[in-house]
């Protein structure tokens, strides 16, 4: 009884279960019945503006100043194409569409390739200074838009690049690098050193290690920069509104300019600003899977 008493006095307590990550706990309060009914409320509550646009801008402009858009559930007959057709039309507003995918899909693609590589090179590459060129990057976060505004206006004068679509790509291109570098190469350090050294064992050469391995890996982070870049070229305006001149500016642009020309164009400006708001949310619906990952990876583990 002694021995036996001793032998379960000497047997240390059961480890208790570890304690979910905070990670963890969000998705699984995210799961319940409830706050998904809150979730779907709070989104349909912040899609009342886009579906009132929707609607508007398949109104004449004489339904739109008699009565608001709701009214079109009582009268569905309000509803015509003949706003887009007139759009259709307006060669200002077609061109600076044009324009505005010639400046978006070239500064996306440069930032997020540009990003990659170097956000590559900064977490798994040795080369002298390596620390301290990356904090000199880091510290361009803190570097305002519009202190810049000047200088490189007065830059791009001297070399020819001022008004033209090559221009504003640029400048797009060197603000989103310095947060591309930073989210890339902390999302690539993350990738287990093993992995790596045994593609190297291998005979991967780095840019094959980069394309095989690293970018496949990195695809969730890849797809989230590329969508706040997207997002943050298409709907900028600042930048356009100064580098740009009248046959290279963007959709914002273009509607800032029918707006002070004619205040009361409504039914150019409703299709026009619904075709500008539509293509990024399409965007955002077509790789949030991608972008979710991208943002909560490393949050679940």
């Amino acid at each position: 009884m002694t021995a036996l008493a001793t032998d379960t006095r000497g047997t240390p307590p059961p480890a208790s279960a570890p304690r979910p990550s905070l990670g963890t706990r969000i998705t699984h309060a995210l799961g319940r019945p409830l706050v998904r009914v809150l979730l779907v409320l709070v989104g349909l509550f912040w899609l009342v503006p886009t579906i009132g646009l929707l609607i508007s801008s398949l109104r004449s402009p004489d339904d739109m100043s008699a009565s608001g858009w709701w009214t079109v559930f009582t009268k569905p007959s309000q509803l015509t194409f003949g706003s887009y057709q007139k759009l259709l039309e307006n060669g200002d507003i077609t061109h600076s569409l044009l324009n505005t995918v010639l400046i978006t899909v070239p500064a996306t693609v440069l930032v997020v390739v540009i990003g990659s590589l170097a956000g590559y090179a900064f977490a798994w590459m040795e080369f002298p200074g390596r620390d301290w060129w990356f904090l000199g990057v880091v510290s361009l976060l803190v570097v305002p838009v519009q202190v810049a505004l000047i200088p490189i206006a007065e830059l791009f004068g001297k070399i020819g690049l001022f008004g033209t679509i090559l221009g504003v790509v640029l400048f797009h291109t060197g603000f989103g690098l310095p947060f591309a570098v930073f989210l890339l190469r902390n999302f690539f350090a993350e990738i287990p050193r093993e992995l790596l050294e045994a593609a190297r064992l291998d005979g991967a050469g780095e840019l094959r290690l980069f394309a095989r391995v690293v970018m496949p890996l990195g695809g969730p982070a890849i797809a989230s920069l590329g969508i706040f870049q997207f997002l943050w070229v298409w709907n900028d305006m600042l930048v356009a509104l100064v580098f740009t001149k009248s046959g290279t500016q963007p959709i914002t642009v273009a509607l800032q300019t029918q707006v002070r020309q004619f205040g009361n164009n409504i039914d150019v400006l409703a299709p026009g600003a619904f075709i500008s708001m539509v293509i990024p949310l399409a965007v955002f619906f077509a790789f949030q899977r991608q972008f979710v990952s991208g943002v909560m990876a490393g949050a679940v583990k």
